[in-house]
């Protein structure tokens, strides 16, 4: 190798460690801050590359980017004194890199940890203020955008800006919530109670309107089925007594046959009568004409 590659090689690398020492690029998603001998001389918030002193000036970079400070669940007291489980968390960023250098020493552990307790003193302040109800529901977008401006306002001190802050969570303390809830269930097991007696008494309602309404319907029932059967009965009694006012004379045989048969149903019965009784009249000899309007001719032996 010879002595003016040697020289070429070490000219290149002198300039290129001289390239090195002087530019230097900032990325948009960072800030800079240069140094000389340890003293902060400049900060860079602009992205691309820049030029400083060679070997007397250093740089520094820092995440510009949005961070997230999420907090731990802290007890605050409303107005109404009662506690409050809170969990919240807020997004930020640097704002003044220089400023953010000095104050939390550029480190964002540190910066978390201010942010932290700015954020508690704000949101105890605020609930203080406040009953549960709003808390929870009514105040909850005012109380987080009042938080969001009174800690960027203090978060500014040291170099941050303070994008948002919000709650995660808000429930009653344990002990609170077990008792609210035990009232509740109370609550509830009265109005099940209510509404199962409201429903036996509509049941019984129901089931006594049933029971009317069949035994008016089985009265109905009742009354149309006499009726109807009183009318058969007239029109029968009718008809027999067309039929046999034809013929007298058959009609009384057919009244004394029956009576026979009422009366001697077994060989044992024993019926004490005159022998000239009217009852016996056809049990004699005579041969009466029984002769109907068929033209049938029947004796009383035939139809006995």
């Amino acid at each position: 190798m010879s002595v003016k590659t040697i020289i070429v090689g070490v000219v290149v690398i002198i300039i290129g460690v001289l390239a090195f020492e002087t530019f230097y690029f900032v990325d948009e998603r960072e800030k800079a801050i240069i140094f000389q001998f340890g003293r902060i001389v400049e900060s860079r918030d602009e992205p691309g590359l820049h030029i400083k002193k060679p070997f007397i000036n250093s740089v520094q970079f820092y995440d510009a980017r949005i961070q997230t400070m999420d907090a731990d669940p802290e007890l605050y007291l409303t107005g109404e004194k009662k506690n409050l489980v809170v969990d919240s968390f807020a997004k930020w960023r640097i704002r003044d890199v220089a400023k953010y250098y000095v104050t939390v020493s550029g480190l964002a552990s540190n910066a978390r940890a201010r942010l932290a307790q700015r954020v508690n003193d704000s949101l105890r302040q605020e609930f203080g203020k406040r009953a549960v109800k709003e808390v929870i529901s009514g105040d909850r977008a005012e109380i987080m955008e009042l938080v969001r401006r009174d800690v960027d306002s203090e978060a500014s001190e040291f170099g941050v800006e303070v994008v948002d802050v919000r709650l995660k969570r808000v429930d009653l303390d344990p002990e609170v919530s077990e008792r609210v809830y035990s009232r509740m269930e109370a609550e509830r097991a009265r109005v099940a109670k209510e509404l199962r007696a409201q429903g036996a008494e509509a049941a019984e309602k129901i089931r006594a309107d049933a029971d009317r309404q069949r035994e008016i319907t089985v009265a109905n029932a009742y009354r149309e089925a006499e009726k109807i059967r009183g009318e058969g009965d007239a029109t029968a009694t009718l008809t027999y007594a067309t039929a046999f006012g034809k013929d007298a004379e058959f009609y009384k045989l057919y009244r004394s046959l029956n009576a026979y048969r009422s009366t001697f149903r077994s060989k044992q019965d024993l019926f004490i009568l005159e022998p000239n009784s009217e009852f016996f009249k056809y049990f004699k000899g005579e041969q009466p004409d029984l002769r109907s309007s068929d033209g049938i001719v029947a004796s009383a032996e035939e139809r006995g």
